[in-house]
């Protein structure tokens, strides 16, 4: 581990380098694909944030989990290493308010949204990311609460074969095989992955399978992801005094969609099939003791369509939805949900762009329910845009937040949907080689679902609790340069949380009022050699409870004849000790080392 930091530390501080004029780097316009309108980055009136094929490769983290933790205003609650475990939060909500989307499919889960990032895909299958931050409902629906983020797989270029191995602390092994292969007609890629680990404490080790496979002939395309994670789950949701459970999950994705053009019009169908089984055991060695067996099963299809004319883009779409729950703890349910979306985007000379948009979703065991929403921009100049939106969002009860029974927990199937508007003006400058952007944002909560109770010694109770009005501001500065001939990036992210809460009538909750109060987020990114690449990231974090913590990570690249690549990642190198959920301790510093062929 020192001689690891040594060497990091000797090639970002003490390489003699020499100043070269500042160029201008200029990067091709990225689309952001939405289910229906798709737009050059440049025109959203949103905060959104993309992170590019080439950003992941130079990012300080192995795994999807540690790279979004990067990210200002995402806040990541991960139990142990490699993202074994992880939550999703944005802008202070919580995991169930989140939506996470692979290629436009919606991986949420009817059990409980622990589950949303089970099927997270390696970084070598990722094209981009794309990060939508704010309500997100009149675009995506029902749990696009604060926000949703889709991640875009990766794009056939040529004929290629990738093998990725990687060795680390903790008897961390990881290997991933990758074939692309372009046809006259389509193209195919496939990858294959494995990864075991004894884990960084008692009880945490974990055993990973995933594969993965994208195909198009003409204009369908088929997608299907396997994930299979076996692990120790030491305090991960008990008391940390109960340090032997373990839990294996299974997720399986197959959709297959088309898309149909003219100059006017598009229409994109799909069909999709998400499964995702979870087995917890509270005694590892003891499964009769207490076991819980959830089977969950979603199909859904789904049709977009664009339509282009001479007052703008129409976005018209149906999603109709049918969920199965098989679980021995929670019981047999099903939910069925059809949601209809409409927009329509405006725009004016250029400068100005006007989006209303409404979705309209039908709950088979709630009530129907309306997200309007309008987003509006104007272009002061090709450097800077303001933009601001509103919106409407609605969450419905996971069958976890209803029927769940357990030693210490007691679920509530009398629960009402939590429901919320959200506001929201920002300002964006793009010159070149600098980025400036700035958020100020708001959103009053009603009847948020949290597990509660009134005395320590009280069992965990889902209610709804409260009013709650969250404010904050989020920054992001980003500046290229170059030295000598070679590209160079600094970045960083300020964000601030203020959580207003109401009439608040519990003493303890589990989730939701411990937000970030505060996140900086840095990374420098530098290149003083041809074939040699560095980079390093900072992030500290002030929840509302008063606790805090600073980690830096850092990286080395060396490639070889553009065929070769060998990394070294060094994480939380300065032993910074805390928590991220639940009580359980992050491990202290450790190291990767990659092979990428």
């Amino acid at each position: 581990m020192k001689e690891a930091i040594i060497v990091l530390g000797f090639l970002f501080f003490f390489t003699n380098v020499t100043f070269a004029q500042k160029d201008t780097i200029k990067l091709k316009e990225i689309k952001v694909s939405s289910n229906r309108i798709s737009l050059p980055f440049s025109k959203t009136s949103q905060t959104i944030k993309l992170v590019s094929k080439e950003e992941i490769n130079k990012a300080t983290a192995t795994n999807l989990a540690d790279l979004l933790q990067q990210i200002a205003g995402i806040d990541i609650r991960r139990r142990g290493i490699d993202g074994m475990q992880s939550d999703l939060y944005i802008r202070g909500g919580n995991f169930n308010q989140t939506l996470i989307l692979i290629d436009g499919v919606k991986m949420d889960d009817v059990q409980t949204g622990h589950h949303s990032m089970n099927a997270i895909l390696p970084l070598e299958d990722i094209e981009r990311i794309e990060i939508i931050k704010g309500s997100a409902a009149r675009v995506f629906g029902q749990n696009a609460f604060t926000g949703a983020i889709n991640i875009v797989t990766k794009k056939v270029k040529r004929n290629a074969l990738n093998l990725d191995l990687n060795y680390g602390s903790y008897q961390n092994k990881k290997g991933l095989a990758a074939i692309s292969k372009k046809y006259t007609k389509g193209d195919l890629y496939a990858s294959v992955g494995f990864q075991k680990s004894d884990g960084y404490r008692y009880n945490t080790d974990f055993q990973n399978v995933n594969s993965f496979l994208k195909t198009s002939i003409k204009n369908y395309q088929l997608i299907s992801i396997f994930q299979q994670r076996k692990f120790g789950a030491n305090g991960f949701y008990a008391s940390p005094d109960y340090t032997n459970q373990y839990e294996e999950t299974q997720t399986n994705l197959v959709a297959i969609s088309s898309k149909y053009t003219t100059s006017s019009l598009s229409i994109k169908p799909r069909f999709y099939w998400r499964r995702n089984q979870d087995m917890y055991l509270f005694l590892r060695d003891n499964p009769s003791y207490y076991r819980n067996l959830h089977i969950s099963n979603k199909l859904g299809v789904e049709t977009n369509v664009v339509i282009n004319s001479n007052l703008g883009k129409t976005g018209i779409g149906l999603d109709v939805s049918r969920t199965f729950l098989v679980s021995n703890n929670l019981g047999n349910h099903n939910r069925t949900v059809i949601t209809g979306f409409l927009e329509h985007r405006f725009e004016f000379d250029d400068k100005l762009d006007i989006t209303p948009g409404i979705a309209i979703s039908y709950y088979s065991d709630f009530n129907t329910n309306a997200f309007p929403g309008l987003a509006v921009g104007y272009r002061i100049s090709n450097k800077v845009k303001i933009y601001g939106n509103i919106g409407y969002t609605y969450r419905v009860p996971t069958f976890t937040d209803m029927f769940y029974v357990g030693p210490t927990t007691q679920g509530n199937p009398d629960l009402e949907p939590e429901s919320a508007l959200s506001e929201e003006i920002g300002f964006k400058y793009n010159f070149n080689n600098f980025n400036f952007t700035l958020a100020l944002f708001n959103r009053n909560s009603d009847n948020l679902i949290d597990w509660t109770k009134a005395n320590e010694a009280d069992k965990w109770q889902t209610k709804n609790f409260s009013k709650v009005i969250t404010q904050g501001i989020e920054t992001t500065v980003s500046y290229s340069f170059k030295i000598n001939t070679f590209s160079q990036l600094l970045q960083l992210g300020y964000n601030y949380i203020n959580d207003d809460i109401k009439d608040v009538n519990v003493q303890f909750t589990r989730y939701s009022l411990n937000s970030i109060k505060h996140q900086i987020t840095s990374s420098f990114q530098t290149k003083f050699f041809k074939n040699i690449r560095q980079n390093i990231s900072y992030r500290y974090v002030e929840r509302t409870d008063g606790t805090s913590y600073n980690v830096v990570d850092a990286k080395i690249s060396i490639t070889f004849s553009k065929r070769y690549q060998i990394s070294l990642i060094a994480n939380n190198i300065f032993n910074a000790v805390y928590t991220e959920t639940n009580l359980v301790p992050m491990p202290k510093g450790n190291v990767m080392a990659s092979f990428k062929y």
